[in-house]
């Protein structure tokens, strides 16, 4: 078996930004998704904080950055694809803080990472503009001392923190851009025209997020606006649980198991899966 350096990943990853076109990074929460995955052929995988939370029964945003990390060298080393993980806000205020949950990303196998300006203080949901530079600027230096490529994405939290302000995300992705992020994100934005202004705005790719339903576009759509990468988010670890959530459901309220028909088969799961 080829192995696939850490440097080597880090170049894929990078690579795929510069397209031409779009390309769909798919979120993972486990090695059997991620094998599942990369048997399909997506080019890079992606980590996603709700979902890294739901295998161990919480609410997104309430894990530890060991928890966060420890899920992701697991993932790491069922894939030789690149894997950039979602890392909330750095798992903490201090930009110090932010660029050593870069650090240790690294040390993870990891070779991208998206860090947020959203805050866990209910009271005060995003950081300042000069702080939310500051730390993006943080990260970005992290990245810039490592051996291999990283990919740093900065996310402009507005629209999903209850200030759908859209000068106030460009303004921010713009900042975050001249700090040296290599991706900006503005997830949850309402509409095209929006997508289209923002990419507008900014010179780095911007990431689009496929995940709330009546604000999630066709990949041709999403092209046509200027993104460059598009990431799917907890969809399909959601996805996932509702289909669990169906058969269970039609096992107590009907007593059958028609959910059997629509099942991937155990030959074609295993064609997917290492065997010992």
């Amino acid at each position: 078996m080829t192995i696939i350096t850490q440097h080597e990943k880090g170049n894929r990853l990078r690579t795929l930004h510069e397209g031409p076109g779009v390309f769909v990074i798919a979120n993972a929460w486990d090695a059997g998704s991620v094998r599942l995955l990369t048997g399909m052929g997506f080019a890079a995988l992606a980590t996603s904080s709700g979902a890294a939370a739901g295998i161990v029964g919480r609410r997104d945003h309430q894990i530890s950055r060991e928890e966060a990390l420890t899920q992701a060298r697991g993932m790491v080393a069922a894939t030789e694809l690149p894997i950039s993980a979602d890392l909330e806000n750095g798992f903490g205020d201090a930009p110090e803080i932010v660029a050593e949950t870069v650090r240790q990303a690294a040390e993870a196998g990891l070779v991208g990472c998206s860090i947020e300006d959203a805050t866990t203080n209910p009271s005060q949901p995003l950081y300042d503009f000069a702080l939310a530079t500051e730390r993006v600027h943080a990260a970005v230096e992290a990245a810039r001392a490592l051996p291999f490529p990283f990919t740093l994405t900065a996310r402009a939290e507005n629209f999903v923190r209850g200030n759908p302000d859209l000068d106030d995300t460009i303004r921010r992705l713009q900042a975050f851009a001249a700090a040296g992020a290599h991706v900006l994100f503005a997830p949850g934005l309402p509409d095209l025209d929006s997508v289209r202004a923002v990419c507008a705005a900014v010179s780095k790719p911007v990431n689009f997020m496929v995940g709330i339903p009546g604000k999630s576009f066709s990949l041709a759509e999403l092209e046509a606006a200027g993104v460059r990468r598009i990431s799917l988010a907890t969809s399909l670890y959601r996805a996932a649980m509702t289909g669990l959530f169906n058969a269970a459901r039609e096992v107590q309220e009907s007593g059958t198991f028609g959910y059997l028909e629509n099942n991937l088969p155990t030959s074609e799961w295993n064609r997917f899966m290492q065997s010992e």
